[in-house]
């Protein structure tokens, strides 16, 4: 069964080479959002669809593992497409995009030059149009809609999306939630070792 592991805005596909190197399985696929949206414009909705359409090509049912923005991602489509999502895990995600935390972060993304975006998973121009397009996000209702087993992981130190992670196993029947401690938002890097035992672990039930 195929695996997906889908990064965050704030990195790109390889953020998750040091997690793969320790898994048991490698039957792993993880895309670059940029290049699956294929040249549309960066809209939280272009780049939704391109996931969709990415999903819907694998043959057979699929097991997803988002970061944040790729958390968003797993979560969106595990609501849509129940039957396609054998096994969902969501690290650092937030069920409910927080507009104040999103205003400030565009603030500062426009002071920044556009060479610091080069390590991030989009370019400055669609980082913009991306955040602008995600703030109404809220998936508060939809999350008890999800069946399948499903793996909720935050950071100790991930204050931001600590609340979001509570709320999330408490409204998805079949959830189970772990903390990791000394470990912050961008938990595949800073931690992947401990990050792939769960994975492991995980998918191995």
């Amino acid at each position: 069964m195929k695996k997906i592991l889908i990064h965050g805005s704030g990195h790109k596909a390889d953020s998750w080479n040091k997690v793969v190197s320790y898994m048991n399985n490698k039957d792993i696929l993880c895309p670059k959002l940029s290049t699956i949206l294929n040249g549309k414009e960066a809209s939280y909705t272009n780049l939704y669809y391109s996931f969709v359409e990415y999903c819907n090509k694998i043959d057979g049912p699929i097991e997803l593992c988002g970061l944040s923005l790729g958390g968003i991602l797993a979560l969106n489509y595990a609501i849509d497409y129940p039957n396609k999502v054998e096994k969902l895990i969501l690290i650092g995600t937030p069920h409910k995009v927080p507009k104040v935390m999103f205003s400030i972060q565009n603030v500062i993304f426009k002071f920044l030059p556009k060479s610091l975006f080069e390590t991030m998973a989009f370019n400055k121009k669609d980082t913009f149009i991306l955040g602008k397009t995600m703030k109404n996000l809220d998936f508060s209702n939809g999350v008890q809609n999800i069946k399948c087993p499903t793996l909720i992981i935050c950071g100790e130190k991930d204050s931001a999306n600590m609340k979001s992670a509570y709320y999330i196993a408490e409204n998805i029947k079949n959830a189970k939630l772990e903390i990791m401690k000394n470990t912050g938002h961008i938990v595949n890097e800073e931690n992947p070792e401990e990050l792939a035992r769960l994975l492991n672990e995980f998918w191995k039930d």
